[in-house]
């Protein structure tokens, strides 16, 4: 019996994980922790933990995400995006375990204009994503055997995200303002859930991959979209500006993510960000 943990289990892609590990392979057993059941800031437990239940896998989807509050918040934020998965990471080397960090479209400063790949330079522009560079270094130095997975956008029937967000606010607005010169790709949590138990069964090959949904838009059609499928016709949707919508931390201008390394390695099929959209909004 193969031991996958997974932290952060609470959040989005750890839910989805969850969810999809009732149908997955009988050989594997999963262990699903957040900070109650392993506290992976403090390294002690993380080693005991490793010692105690031998683990094979281990998949980091725990995160500090809130973008602007890492801004003033940045021993938190450095606390958990870098120093606690490099905890995780020199245990799994350790034990001999291989390991799939989650990492992010931001370690990017968004000033290209075609999608970035695995090779391109990166130069975050925030606190969040400069941690979560330096959590990617550390997870490649500890551990031989490790994946970094950036992604972007995520959203999912878990949580708190865009497209709840949106949703709320078009049935208790007449009117949004809605960013339209920022260009991403919104992707759906279990999308990327299923993509890292492929991955797991097949055999993690080291290195640093991209996993979006295909295609790209601004959030002002993401916007859009889930207003037109969630049947929202009384809130006007207007497209602004970043200028017209000023915030702590810099977002990237432009961060699609090119992913032709994870598909041909996994043979992946990764469906359009549209099409995954509807299927999310049927289960919201």
């Amino acid at each position: 019996m193969k031991h996958i943990l997974v932290t952060g289990c609470n959040g989005q892609l750890g839910n989805e994980i969850r969810e999809l590990s009732h149908n997955f392979d009988t050989s594997y057993s999963f262990l699903f922790t957040d900070k109650e059941e392993l506290d992976i800031c403090d390294s002690g437990a993380v080693y005991t933990f490793f010692e105690r239940h031998h683990i094979a896998v281990v998949v980091n989807c725990a995160a500090y995400t809130a973008v602007d509050k890492a801004e003033s918040n940045v021993a938190l934020c450095e606390q958990l995006n870098y120093i606690a998965p490099g905890y995780l990471a020199e245990a799994a080397g350790n034990a001999g375990a291989t390991m799939i960090q989650i990492s992010t479209d931001y370690v990017f400063d968004g000033i290209a204009h075609r999608p970035y790949s695995e090779n391109d330079a990166t130069n975050p522009i925030t606190v969040y994503g400069r941690t979560k560079l330096a959590g990617e270094e550390a997870v490649i130095r500890g551990c031989p055997g490790s994946m970094v997975i950036r992604t972007a956008w995520l959203y999912s029937t878990y949580g708190n995200n865009f497209v709840k967000t949106m949703l709320r606010l078009g049935k208790e607005r007449k009117e949004l303002n809605v960013i339209a010169d920022q260009i991403g790709t919104p992707t759906y949590a279990r999308d990327l859930a299923s993509a890292i138990l492929t991955i797991i069964k097949q055999g993690i090959v080291p290195g640093v991959y991209h996993y979006t949904n295909q295609g790209a838009c601004s959030w002002y059609d993401f916007a859009c979209a889930i207003h037109q499928l969630g049947g929202i016709r009384d809130c006007k949707v207007n497209a602004i500006n970043t200028e017209g919508y000023p915030t702590p931390a810099k977002r990237p201008h432009y961060s699609v993510l090119d992913k032709h390394k994870i598909i041909e390695t996994y043979n992946l099929e990764i469906p359009w960000w549209l099409d995954s959209l509807k299927t999310c909004m049927k289960h919201i």
